[in-house]
């Protein structure tokens, strides 16, 4: 997609200022025209030409021949003694209908007096046939042909001639029935007769030609010149501080393509080089940068992907901008903002401003190196990235249309200044760039959901809608379930504030929390927190129940995510936030009814999987941290230290950690968060006076 040749400053406009050193011919070559002038020309010259029609001089005496031979033998059957009508239909050669060929047996027989013979009939159509072949017979009705006037080739000679100077199929019906009613006025049957012999025995002489009228606008369109003159090797194209014109605009466009066309195998081989090397730049930064500092990305084949099509999107977009040949001002259509926002909502801001950058200097080498339209889309495309960087709701991407427009009005009014350009040419570029600031939003807007479904990616905007606590699945879980609800919004705290201390995900931790028990709400009761009425409905059933019982809030509650369309992030936390850890409680309860020997403990483990992410083994400890210290009598500090503490050998030493990336530096910062926040939650309070009287006094007293 890059420009062939030496790269010239594709941006030169009209009445700009060339600031450059004097431009030099390197070799002689032709000004070619504005391919839009181009155009305009070819289409004036193809319009010039008019419908070609071609004579046939063969038609009249075909015509006039075939007359005279229906014309003979109806004569010869005539005058046999007894005429058949199945006899007259035989003579009848060019196949008039049964009733004219009686008016004609009746102007034989006289029977309309003796002022009409067939010979005078026969002498009439004749001479109309001739005369009507003088004047020419078109074989297109007036209204299909789209010009007034038609060019008519006789043999080697063609003339103009207007279309209505000639019949066509209707004028010469109204010729043929003022004719035949000014000669036979007195019998409306001979009349009717001969305008229909007439009519059957005529035939256009003058024919349509489609094949030659295009081959005419196509010799019309090639003979019109594609260039204005030449420049001379060594002659100069433009010197420093003149203003450009129309005419040194072309000079300089055409030596930019004479350039890229006048190269050697060898110079081919080192411009295709140049161009492997000029890509290899740009990208190495943000190569070594994902390397190095998002490894996670790196690593990650869909997310390398995505910023490749985003990257190759807009790319296409400036090649097919660059292919447009209509206005100078259309680079600001190129929608460099899609690609910054997009990809600061999908990874975050820094991702979206490198790729800016790289995305905006490749655009310039395709637009011929134009570093000035880089500077400008880096100034918007970074103001882009900024009004999405900590968006939480998908409406706010439409305020970015202010601040992607403020980028391009500040470039056009610096650079254009800088440039002496005029005020129409920056006037025209604000229109284009406004567009541009109008589109970018709207498409960004459409392509998340795209990206999300497409590459199973789960942007911090859907986590932030997910955290709506209007949304059906938390408001079923805060109205059918409150105690596993304040237990969610609990544990929501405690992971969110982990996350930041271990450089995990502290927004996905958080909504995971809120939604890993969202089965709970499928039978509220079959779970403490939820026992407002001290009714255990595990006293009545065996521990294997039980056991099935708490297993299927598990089940459900993937089944319920999954109905309303919970990322799959999102879903993992569900089974992975208790692995497959011992359902400790039944165990021991059916090792005390059965005998250890008798219960196999696989029975009684949750079905997994275990965590595999830093924000699921967050959850994991958490729910276990925050469940069992609610439990304790007397949590003092020192108390909910060691049961953390235990808690979390527990599940190490079961092997519940041994897929997640978790290091033993980030299991302590995360013991220093979790005790932090369950001591400030569960420390001893002063007693108020009176206590004592108020929890114990009836409200009926």
């Amino acid at each position: 997609m890059f420009p062939r040749g030496e790269s010239i400053d594709s941006t030169v406009q009209v009445n700009s200022i060339w600031i450059k050193d004097d431009l030099i011919a390197s070799q002689t070559f032709e000004i070619l025209k504005d391919p839009v002038i181009i155009e305009k020309e070819r289409l004036a010259a193809t319009d010039k030409i008019f419908p070609i029609f071609i004579k046939n001089n063969l038609i009249q005496d075909q015509v006039l021949e075939a007359l005279t031979n229906n014309n003979t033998k109806l004569l010869q059957c005539l005058k046999k003694p007894i005429i058949y009508p199945d006899s007259i239909l035989v003579c009848n050669t060019i196949g008039i209908s049964q009733k004219s060929v009686s008016t004609f047996v009746n102007i034989n027989n006289e029977k309309f007096g003796s002022n009409y013979t067939l010979k005078q009939v026969f002498s009439f159509c004749k001479n109309e046939i001739k005369r009507i072949y003088r004047r020419g017979y078109i074989n297109q009705i007036y209204s299909k042909i789209e010009k007034d006037t038609i060019s008519i080739r006789d043999g080697k000679f063609e003339v103009k001639q207007l279309k209505e100077s000639l019949y066509d199929s209707e004028v010469m019906l109204t010729y043929l029935d003022q004719r035949v009613f000014n000669n036979f006025d007195r019998n409306i049957q001979i009349k009717n007769a001969v305008k229909e012999y007439l009519i059957l025995v005529l035939k256009p002489n003058i024919i349509f030609s489609k094949a030659s009228t295009e081959e005419a606008k196509k010799i019309a369109a090639e003979n019109i010149p594609i260039n204005l003159g030449i420049v001379n090797e060594n002659e100069r194209i433009v010197a420093k501080h003149d203003r450009i014109t129309p005419e040194i605009k072309s000079k300089i466009d055409s030596y930019r393509i004479a350039k890229g066309s006048t190269l050697s195998t060898w110079d081919t081989i080192l411009l295709n080089i140049g161009k492997f090397m000029h890509i290899t730049l740009l990208f190495m930064p943000l190569i070594i940068y994902l390397f190095l500092f998002r490894k996670k990305i790196f690593f990650d084949n869909q997310k390398l992907l995505l910023i490749s099509i985003i990257i190759l999107f807009v790319s296409g977009s400036a090649f097919l901008v660059g292919q447009i040949e209509i206005d100078r001002s259309l680079e600001f259509l190129i929608l460099v903002p899609v690609a910054s926002m997009l990809l600061t909502i999908v990874f975050d801001s820094r991702i979206g401003f490198y790729v800016t950058v790289v995305v905006a200097l490749i655009v310039a080498g395709i637009r011929g190196n134009d570093y000035i339209l880089a500077a400008t889309n880096i100034i918007t495309g970074g103001l882009a990235a900024y009004t999405v960087r900590d968006i939480k709701n998908r409406n706010q991407i439409f305020h970015s249309f202010l601040y992607i427009l403020l980028g391009y009005v500040l470039s056009i009014l610096a650079f254009g200044f800088e440039r002496f350009d005029s005020w129409d040419v920056m006037l025209i570029s604000t229109a284009y760039a406004a567009s541009n600031a109008i589109i970018s939003p709207a498409l960004t807007f459409g392509l998340i959901i795209f990206v999300e479904r497409i590459f199973g990616i789960t942007t911090e905007l859907t986590l932030f809608e997910l955290t709506d606590f209007n949304s059906p699945l938390l408001k079923n879980l805060a109205n059918y379930s409150p105690g596993t609800f304040a237990h969610s919004m609990t544990i929501g705290s405690m992971v969110e504030n982990a996350a930041v201390k271990i450089n995990a995900n502290p927004i996905l931790a958080r909504v995971g929390a809120y939604y890993h028990d969202i089965g709970k709400t499928i039978k509220p009761e079959s779970f403490i927190e939820n026992q407002l009425n001290n009714i255990n409905i595990h006293e009545k059933l065996s521990p294997k129940e039980s056991v099935n019982l708490i297993r299927n809030h598990v089940i459900g509650g993937i089944e319920l995510a999954k109905k309303y369309k919970i990322p799959q992030e999102i879903i993992d936390f569900i089974p992975m936030h208790h692995g497959t850890m011992v359902i400790q409680y039944f165990y021991e309860k059916a090792n005390e009814l059965y005998g250890e020997e008798n219960v196999n403990e696989e029975d009684y483990r949750y079905p997994g999987p275990k965590p595999n992410t830093r924000e699921t083994a967050l959850l994991m400890l958490a729910d276990a941290c925050e469940s069992a210290v609610r439990s304790m009598d007397d949590p003092t500090p020192e108390k909910i230290e060691n049961y953390v503490d235990n808690l979390f050998k527990i599940r190490i030493q079961d092997g519940q950690l041994e897929d997640s990336p978790l290091t033993f530096k980030d299991i302590h910062l995360i013991k220093e968060s979790f005790n932090g926040i369950l001591i400030s939650q569960h420390h001893k309070r002063i007693r108020y006076p009176n206590q004592d009287e108020l929890e114990n006094k009836s409200t009926n007293d």
